[in-house]
């Protein structure tokens, strides 16, 4: 897609990669068939940082991103079963940050597996996260040395407009 704005008609998303310690986040705008890159990021929180404070920040950093960029709807990775309890109670909390700053800002939050993210990016449900940034820089015009986490965000923002258009009456429900 060319580096242009989208135009008038184009709709923004807003896709979050949910981790306790890094969370990403990446806003698309779609305009039909057309998606285009607008921005990416990643809270970073440090592993010295209580629990309670970084659910804060991730909460106050998507909640001023819904603010700032206006997307009509925020996608995010379903929940996976950790082989630690302990990593999923925390990928929950972070979770729950993300969740409470869409409900504050009247937002209609989504989820993907993230089988279904890599085979809609990708063509893969197992592809690597090498191939998810590689495509996102080639399907969004997003910059090459985004993170991981910026690129995972990104597809999964990107899967919510391709499911949400290709499949007329089986959408996918809200949160």
């Amino acid at each position: 897609m060319a580096a242009d704005p989208a135009g008038p008609s184009a709709v923004r998303f807003l896709g979050v990669d949910t981790s306790l310690r890094g969370t990403g986040y990446g806003v698309i705008e779609a305009a039909g068939n057309r998606y285009r890159y607008v921005e990416s990021g990643r809270v970073r929180n440090a592993p010295t940082l209580p629990v309670a404070l970084c659910v804060t920040r991730i909460h106050d950093t998507v909640r001023d991103l819904i603010q700032r960029t206006r997307p009509a709807a925020v996608a995010i990775e379903g929940v996976f079963i950790a082989k630690n309890a302990r990593s999923s109670l925390r990928l929950g909390e972070a979770r729950g940050g993300v969740l409470a700053a869409c409900g504050g800002c009247g937002v209609e939050v989504y989820e993907y597996p993230p089988r279904r993210v890599k085979q809609a990016v990708v063509g893969a449900g197992g592809a690597a996260k090498e191939q998810v940034l590689r495509m996102m820089v080639h399907l969004l015009g997003a910059p090459p040395d985004i993170s991981e986490d910026e690129a995972d965000a990104l597809a999964i923002a990107l899967c919510h407009v391709q499911t949400r258009t290709s499949i007329p009456g089986l959408a996918p429900k809200p949160l």
